[in-house]
């Protein structure tokens, strides 16, 4: 079953997937115009996820979050409940005051599972029973009804990532949210600035003050946070398209390309040209 709602004015949309053989993204191919946020509920057995060519566990009763320019597919996409939305139907960023997700909920480096309990599951069936009824009713409010309880869900699930990653006593300090803006300017800002320094003063504070803070929350150093950003980039640029290495590595702001070739091998391990032929291999074997 594929539900969908479309906003003709903005060209806002709204999906629910539920039972469907077929469900996943591939960005850079077919999918490159789709720019859709993803919440993906597994609610059988645990199975295999694949998120821009790595894979994952994606464990039983559980969520997951994806950015709408993450590639991904499932090992068994039938027992996956999901929804998607892209900005003209609801911009988290615009409304932030709203669900606070934005910089947390949702990112391209680390991929939040949240495991749900049986009273969270329950919670999350019944508002799935919901969207499908609102979806099948037709009137002049079904868009509002159906924007009311996509904030509903966005800002449940919030509330259970936090509670498995934040402690409690953390989740409402100022200091808290500053992380949030930190990667929300690194999703911003990666392919033209790459240092913490940057970003600190986009924030009004000195890089160790940033740095600091990050140890704090039990964080990954912000300058590793922007490292693996931009390594993400390069390995799907690499791997979904036919632009040369010369072309990525301007394109993520190096200005050589023996730099880009040094960076990419100091966080993966191989070289570009190596990483490249690599999934060559891989897609004929």
């Amino acid at each position: 079953m594929k539900l969908k709602i479309k906003e003709e004015n903005t060209g806002g949309e709204l999906l629910l997937f539920k039972d469907e053989a077929v469900f996943d993204r591939l960005a850079f191919t077919r999918d490159h115009f789709n720019k859709y946020f993803t919440i993906a509920w597994n609610p059988a057995e645990s199975q295999t996820v694949t998120i821009d060519g790595a894979e994952y566990e994606f464990p039983a009763n559980s969520l997951l979050t994806l950015l709408f320019s993450q590639s991904f597919s499932f090992e068994n996409p039938a027992s996956i409940i999901a929804w998607q939305f892209n900005r003209e139907f609801y911009c988290i960023i615009d409304h932030d005051s709203e669900v606070s997700c934005v910089g947390f909920l949702f990112s391209s480096t680390d991929h939040l599972f949240v495991k749900l309990g049986d009273q969270d599951r329950q919670k999350l069936q019944l508002l799935s029973d919901v969207f499908i009824e609102e979806f099948k009713t037709a009137d002049n409010i079904q868009n509002e009804m159906l924007l009311v309880l996509l904030k509903r869900l966005i800002i449940y699930v919030t509330r259970l990532a936090r509670s498995g990653y934040v402690p409690a006593k953390k989740q409402q300090d100022e200091r808290f949210h500053l992380i949030r803006k930190f990667n929300l300017l690194v999703e911003s800002h990666f392919k033209s600035e790459h240092s913490v320094s940057f970003y600190a003063q986009q924030l009004c504070k000195s890089p160790k003050t940033i740095s600091n803070l990050f140890a704090i929350f039990n964080q990954k150093p912000a300058s590793q946070i922007i490292q693996e950003r931009i390594t993400v980039e390069a390995k799907r640029l690499l791997r979904y398209t036919d632009r040369s290495i010369k072309h990525i590595t301007f394109e993520l702001g190096f200005d050589e390309v023996s730099y880009f070739s040094n960076f990419f091998k100091n966080n993966t391990g191989m070289s570009p040209s190596d990483f490249r032929n690599a999934q060559e291999v891989a897609k004929i074997l």
